[in-house]
């Protein structure tokens, strides 16, 4: 298995579609308990990555409107993603940007993060693998 083959994540697209609900449960789980502040921003990306990652596991997966819902879903997430992470963009440009105390919270590399996973979750889904395709 190589990781930088794309053909290794679109032979285990499933697998990804589980990693992604898992990181979308996770995040969840540190917003209800209140361990990160509440934004609107990653509530919509954590809830987005985690609706594609149901999407890939699912059979239903294959059918041309499951793929356009999550067309739309994705896109919407990936213009939120894009949206704050510009957010933190507009402050580098300002010189007033400062990584949160725990950057391991930061709004700006989540949102980085988010974006670069929403993309490939989507394209995962559009997209089968080349030996899919061959068969048919």
């Amino acid at each position: 298995m190589n990781l930088l083959q794309l053909n290794t994540y679109m032979a285990h697209t499933k697998i990804l579609g589980l990693v992604a609900i898992v990181i979308s449960l996770v995040a969840w789980t540190t917003d209800v308990t209140g361990m990160v502040y509440i934004c609107p921003y990653c509530r919509a990306q954590r809830t987005v990555i985690g609706l594609l990652g149901l999407i890939l596991v699912s059979p239903a997966a294959k059918l041309w409107i499951v793929k356009y819902i999550g067309l739309v879903i994705g896109f919407f997430g990936a213009t939120v993603a894009a949206n704050q992470h510009f957010m933190g963009w507009k402050k580098i440009s300002a010189g007033t940007f400062e990584f949160k105390e725990n950057i391991v919270i930061d709004p700006f590399l989540l949102s980085g993060f988010a974006l670069f996973g929403i993309i490939g979750l989507t394209y995962l889904l559009l997209f089968p693998s080349e030996s899919k395709t061959n068969e048919h």
